[in-house]
């Protein structure tokens, strides 16, 4: 069962048993894969689909740090809670321990020679990783080995 099918059972459990805040949060996503599917002019894959949730996620967890600066509990709460939600379709995400070991792979492939060669370090790791990191502590990790 692909990810959009998976998100459409959710959404038709969802409203038999009457969890509105569920419902409105994968009718969100709903509408943001068909979006995807409408830009991309065939049905999505799930590599995309999973694409497409873990940008809603991280909008979602931008906006937790907006809110948290402006002391708005309430909003980071319900933020919170739409991340929980749409997290369910993701991949799990490696450990930093497992992401430092597939770098240092990456390194000895590579061999860079200083800062220059990031991005082709950061091409390989997208490719490695394929959204199971968070490539924001990928890079950050990748920085930190450069400057070794």
């Amino acid at each position: 069962m692909t990810i959009v099918e998976q998100v459409n059972n959710e959404m038709v459990r969802a409203m038999k048993e009457a969890d509105k805040f569920t419902l409105s949060v994968l009718r969100m996503l709903k509408s943001a894969l068909q979006l995807e599917k409408i830009n991309k002019k065939h049905d999505l894959t799930d590599e995309e689909a999973i694409a497409v949730i873990k940008k809603q996620v991280k909008i979602r967890k931008d906006s937790i740090e907006e809110y948290t600066k402006y002391n708005r509990q309430d909003l980071v709460d319900n933020l919170t809670k739409e991340v929980t939600v749409l997290s369910k379709y993701l991949p799990e995400e490696l450990s930093e321990s497992e992401i430092i070991k597939v770098l240092d792979e990456i390194f000895t492939e590579l061999n860079p020679t200083g800062p220059e060669s990031i991005g082709a370090i950061m091409k390989k790791a997208t490719e490695k990783f394929a959204g199971r990191a968070d490539m924001k502590l990928v890079n950050t990790l990748v920085r930190e080995k450069l400057t070794k």
